[in-house]
């Protein structure tokens, strides 16, 4: 190989690896995002079990 082909062969490997890392990463991102929609979710439901188990008093 020449090296103008072998660095073509380390660019292209470079960059497939980089789309593989940044779809791996896009994944994780989408997990992360759901877990927030979860926990949101649980802790509106424990706000509203709090607020009818005591009323505030004015």
């Amino acid at each position: 190989m020449t090296r103008a082909t072998e660095s073509r062969a380390d660019i292209t490997a470079t960059v497939l690896a980089l789309a593989a890392e940044a779809t791996e990463l896009q994944t994780r991102v989408a997990e992360l995002r759901q877990s927030l929609v979860n926990v949101d979710e649980r802790m509106s439901a424990i706000a509203a079990t709090l607020r009818r188990l005591s009323p505030v008093e004015s």
